[in-house]
């Protein structure tokens, strides 16, 4: 589903992406002169120099490419996983891998995309999918 250039936006990609989120829609670009998939949100195709940048749905299935975990005491929240994930349609996107143990996340393993909201924002994270790519 294409959506609006973000060059036809006010608010700029970021906020244009953030809103989305807000919303309930994770949307990443596409540029229309080179067809490749852009992600962190952007005025510029990093690819080919185009201007020509369109919001579409990613079918948000991945893979991931590395992890770490974050350790933290219990009253601070407990430990958390960080994690690379490459999206099928060509783009790497940092988040975290959610509803299972830190430890137990793997490179190679199949995630797919969810939304959830937080007090502050509403973020992508992955939920594992299968096991290894």
């Amino acid at each position: 589903m294409e959506i609006q250039s973000s060059a036809q936006a006010a608010g700029g990609p970021e906020q244009i992406y953030l809103e989305g989120l807000t919303a309930g829609r994770f949307q990443i670009q596409r540029c229309a002169d080179c067809s490749l998939a852009v992600f962190y949100p952007r005025c510029v195709c990093p690819h080919c120099g185009g201007m020509a940048l369109h919001w579409f749905t990613p079918s948000g299935k991945g893979v991931v490419y590395a992890t770490t975990t974050v350790y933290r005491k219990p009253e601070q929240g407990g430990d958390y996983n960080v994690c690379l994930v490459d999206l099928q349609e060509g783009v790497r996107m940092m988040s975290r891998v959610a509803e299972i143990a830190p430890e137990q996340v793997r490179i190679g393993m199949r995630v797919s995309a969810r939304i959830v909201k937080g007090a502050d924002a509403a973020q992508v994270v992955f939920v594992q999918s299968g096991e290894t790519a």
